[in-house]
């Protein structure tokens, strides 16, 4: 099974992500790892990514995944996956569960100025949020609680098991 962890910048997904990779005792895969170089000096410079420049990113995911599963590897997935058809291209011949981070602007402006060290910074939040497609086939999770909240939320709500180890 993956996990997708979704959710504009600043939502947390790399932080939950982690955790509840680690409490199930997953792969944990963060998207910001498979962007090329290209994409990553645009968010710098906050330019927006487009369609075309976020195909090869998530053929790459999508491969990556379905190896892991091929070898019967659970994974969470800490990415945007803001569009419908991102979703649909990730998720393709996989047994995935979304966990939505859903927050407000201003609450991952927030968190966006509280980070230290990440190459998206607030400039590309408004179009973050003008892309954002919110899913209907997700655990929707609100982004004010603590981290180890929201993982205890998630990992609840979508009926898994805490690995004993973890």
């Amino acid at each position: 099974m993956v996990i997708f962890v979704m959710g504009t910048t600043g939502a947390g997904k790399t932080t939950v992500g982690k955790l509840i990779a680690r409490r199930l005792g997953w792969i944990f895969l963060d998207a910001d790892d498979f962007h090329p170089p290209a994409n990553i000096e645009k968010m710098k410079h906050g330019i927006p990514l487009t369609d075309a420049d976020r195909a090869p990113w998530l053929a790459n995911m999508h491969s990556r995944l379905a190896q892991l599963t091929a070898k019967k590897k659970d994974a969470v997935l800490a990415c945007s996956a803001l569009k419908q058809s991102y979703r649909d291209t990730l998720s393709a011949g996989l047994d995935f569960r979304i966990v939505y981070l859903r927050g407000t602007y201003e609450q991952m402006r927030k968190h966006i100025l509280a980070r230290r060290g990440h190459f998206a910074g607030e400039s590309i939040l408004a179009g973050q949020f003008a892309d954002l497609e919110e899913p209907i086939d997700a655990l929707t999770l609100d982004v004010a609680g603590t981290p180890e909240d929201l993982t205890n939320r998630a990992i609840e709500g979508l009926g898994l098991t805490p690995s004993p180890t973890h």
